[in-house]
C-alpha cells in the first residue's frame, strides 16, 4: 500500500508498507536514486515484510533538502514511526547500507538486525572508489558528460547500471528494469550525501563505534561486484556479531542474479 510519512521538517516521504512477515525496512541505494526493491519484496514475501520508501529528494518523495547523513537517519526514523514499528530490522543496499549502519549506530535499541548488502565499508579516504571507477571504465568505457535531457540521462544510467551485473548477456535487460519506472537522478542529493559520508568516514571513529554496536549484522556481497569487496573487511572485522555471505556469480544487486541464495541468507539470519 502506497502512503506518505512526514519528516519532522514537513518533507513528505513515499512509503510502500508490506502486509505480513518479519518487519524489515529497506534503504535503497544512490544517493539520489529511488526505491528499486519491488522484486526483492516479492522474493521475500511470505516470511519477510519488506517496507519500502523513497529517501528525501528521491523518486516519489518531496525534492527538498538538506541532504546529510544525520537528516537521512532522522527521515528513516520518521518512516519507522509512521509504520508503527517499535523495533525493526534494516536492509540497506549500496549507499543504503551506509544509511542503515548509521541508523543502527544512532538507535541500536530500535534495530533488531542489520542486513548490509553491497556496501562500501568505513575506511577513511574511500580507497575502494578508484578501483571501482577503473573497473567501471573497463566495462563501459570512459565516463560520459552529465546528460542535458531526461531521455539521455536515463540511457546513460542504464549503460552504467549494466556494469553492476555479472552476466553481460543479461546485464542490459536487468539494468532497463531498474529504470522502469524512471524518476530522474537527484545530483545535488548525490553530491551532498557523498561528501557527508566521506566526512564521517574520515573522522576516524567509525570502527570504534561499530565495535560497540550491540546489533546482529549480516553482510551480503556479490562476488562479481565491481566495487572491491575488501572495502567491507574492516567493517566486518569491527562488528561484534556479524555473519558474512558472498554469493558467487552475482554482482552489485545479488538478489537479482542469485535470488535463492540471497533469500536463504536473509531468512536464515532473521530467523536466528
Amino acid at each position: 500500500m502506497d502512503d506518505r510519512a512526514r519528516a519532522d521538517d514537513g518533507v513528505g516521504l513515499w512509503v510502500a508498507a508490506a502486509r505480513s512477515g518479519v518487519p524489515v525496512v529497506g534503504c535503497h541505494g544512490g544517493p539520489g536514486l529511488w526505491d528499486m526493491f519491488g522484486p526483492l519484496a516479492g522474493l521475500l514475501a511470505g516470511s519477510v515484510a519488506l517496507h519500502r520508501w523513497d529517501q528525501r529528494g528521491c523518486g516519489r518523495s518531496d525534492r527538498r533538502g538538506p541532504y546529510t547523513v544525520a537528516r537521512s537517519v532522522a527521515d528513516l526514523d520518521a518512516v519507522r514511526r509512521h509504520l508503527g514499528l517499535e523495533r525493526t530490522a534494516l536492509l540497506g543496499h549500496s549507499w543504503g547500507a551506509t544509511l542503515a549502519l548509521h541508523y543502527a549506530l544512532a538507535h541500536p535499541a530500535r534495530v533488531t538486525g542489520l542486513i548490509y548488502v553491497s556496501g562500501t565499508g568505513i575506511d577513511p579516504g574511500a580507497p575502494w572508489h578508484a578501483r571501482y571507477r577503473a573497473n567501471l571504465e573497463r566495462r563501459i568505457g570512459p565516463p560520459a558528460e552529465r546528460p542535458r535531457t531526461d531521455d539521455v540521462e536515463r540511457e546513460r544510467c542504464v549503460v552504467q547500471w549494466s556494469a553492476d551485473f555479472a552476466n553481460p548477456d543479461r546485464a542490459r535487460a536487468q539494468a532497463e528494469r531498474l529504470a522502469d519506472p524512471w524518476f530522474g537522478v537527484n545530483y545535488a542529493c548525490n553530491a551532498d550525501l557523498g561528501a557527508d559520508t566521506r566526512r564521517l568516514c574520515d573522522a576516524g571513529d567509525l570502527a570504534d563505534r561499530c565495535r560497540r554496536l550491540d546489533v546482529a549484522a549480516l553482510v551480503v556481497d556479490g562476488e562479481a561486484d565491481i566495487r572491491p569487496r575488501d572495502a567491507v573487511d574492516s567493517l566486518a572485522a569491527a562488528l561484534p556479531s556479524v555473519r558474512r555471505v558472498v554469493l558467487a556469480g552475482a554482482g552489485h544487486l545479488p538478489w537479482v542474479e542469485d535470488p535463492v541464495g540471497f533469500r536463504d541468507a536473509v531468512t536464515a539470519f532473521l530467523a536466528a
